[in-house]
């Protein structure tokens, strides 16, 4: 690796973004992206809320969910910070949070699930690797030990 491509692999990971969706997501996504280095870490997560429709949990609840997460996180990197967005539209909140806190790069690690889930979740990593302003990260998964 030449010095040029350092520099640019310690801007791109200057301050990450990244999106969790529970403790266990958050603690198995922070450990996946430990072994590169980060500066800095922002912890998002997205209340889905709002569009006339009924939320899928409580605010209150989905707002202790967040705080678990971050939490979790911080396991893993101790001075990370949570940042709570609200909205239906999850990669559009995750881009809007990206520009909010001045990230350099969104880091994701893929949750799986069969064609149907992801059809009907609008495939969140399709929109995030096809629709960013700034680079996008996929972490390998990694399997969390029992």
């Amino acid at each position: 690796m030449t010095r040029e491509s350092d520099t640019v692999s310690q801007e791109l990971l200057a301050h990450v973004l990244l999106p969790v969706a529970h403790e266990e997501d958050a603690l198995a996504t922070a450990t996946a992206l430990e072994p590169y280095s980060p500066e800095n870490v922002t912890a998002l997560h997205v209340v889905e809320k709002g569009g006339g429709v009924p939320d899928k949990t409580p605010v209150e609840q989905s707002e202790e969910l967040a705080e678990e997460s971050y939490a979790a996180v911080r396991r893993v990197f101790p001075d990370a910070d949570g940042h709570t967005a609200y909205g239906r539209d999850v990669a559009g909140k995750i881009f809007e949070a990206a520009e909010e806190v001045g990230a350099t790069a969104i880091a994701y690690r893929s949750r799986g699930g069969n064609r149907l889930m992801q059809f009907l979740s609008g495939d969140i990593s399709l929109k995030l690797v096809t629709d960013a302003d700034l680079p996008v990260i996929a972490l390998p998964r990694v399997d969390q030990p029992d």
